[in-house]
């Protein structure tokens, strides 16, 4: 006889699950219970920030159940994340999700709380948002909703889909209406990798007041691309980058390195990384001209 759906789910999510379980560890960095981890390479953990309160001293549970040291190489607030390098030891490393994410799909939420083993919360995912700002200066240009319980000391575990690969980290450390939400994988791991080699991340600014306006006919025709709105320069900070590389007060700024700017979250987003420091294209429309003025973004 065989099995019915329900039989066949159930053992599908049960099969994904163990299988997270094996790159999802145990986090034991603060005074309270522990939390979760990711093993995103054989010597590198990924948790949430806001559960790490020790920069040494940290002990990690791993899949198979070694224990082992590590420390505090990189976190950053803004988009609540952390990397933590094992002393000894090697972890398995994730499977990242090859497919993207789309509502409506069945996932898990992976914790490791505690030493007796993974657990987990079944839901759908029931929204994909972003950009947004987070509470610590940072951005997240894209979340995962879904309907998920994270339970205490779930905060840096997987949410996975039903092949146990990974689709984000869960963080219940933005304060969200006190829902936990999920950075996705591509965003995390980048942020990751920064970590890891940096320590911090870079974010930048230009010291301007700006206000979104509707660019006319003729001003988007000069863009050559699809772009209906920019920022209009209301004020400029005394001697901040953009008055010392020429920016005016009633300049529209439509664009950064070449990729269009249309609200102030979108500049905000452009700002950081790379261009922190550097000597950096700005496009502006400057009395229905467009014009490109060369600032030297600062770090915030």
């Amino acid at each position: 006889m065989s099995k019915n759906i329900f039989s066949e789910l159930s053992e599908a999510m049960a099969n994904a699950a163990e299988k997270a379980g094996k790159y999802t560890v145990l986090v034991n960095a603060r005074r309270r219970m522990p939390a979760s981890g990711i093993a995103f390479s054989n010597d590198m953990i990924l948790s949430a920030n806001h559960v790490v309160e020790r920069e040494e001293d940290i002990k990690i549970l791993l899949g198979d159940g070694k224990e082992t040291a590590a420390r505090l190489i990189g976190r950053d607030p803004g988009t609540d994340l952390a990397v933590l390098k094992l002393d000894s030891a090697s972890a398995a490393s994730a499977d990242v999700a090859k497919t993207p994410v789309r509502v409506g799909q069945f996932v898990l939420a992976i914790g490791r709380p505690s030493a007796n083993g993974i657990e987990s919360s079944f839901g759908a995912v029931n929204k994909l948002g972003g950009p947004v700002r987070t509470g610590s200066g940072g951005m997240l240009e894209a979340y995962i909703k879904t309907d998920v319980v994270s339970y205490p000391g779930f905060s840096g575990g997987p949410l996975i889909n039903g092949e146990g690969e990974m689709y984000g980290i869960n963080t219940s450390g933005f304060g969200m209406g006190g829902e936990a939400i999920t950075i996705p994988a591509a965003i995390a791991l980048k942020v990751a990798e920064t970590l890891a080699s940096h320590g911090k991340i870079k974010r930048g600014f230009i010291g301007v007041r700006s206000q979104t306006v509707n660019l006319p006919a003729e001003a988007r025709a000069q863009l050559n691309r699809e772009q209906e709105t920019g920022l209009l320069l209301v004020g400029i900070e005394k001697d901040s980058p953009a008055e010392k590389g020429g920016l005016i007060i009633g300049d529209i700024l439509v664009g950064v390195a070449g990729v269009a700017v249309g609200h102030h979250d979108e500049l905000f987003t452009r700002l950081s990384g790379d261009v922190v420091g550097q000597s950096t294209a700005m496009d502006v429309l400057r009395g229905g001209k467009l014009q490109s003025v060369n600032v030297v973004v600062g770090e915030r």
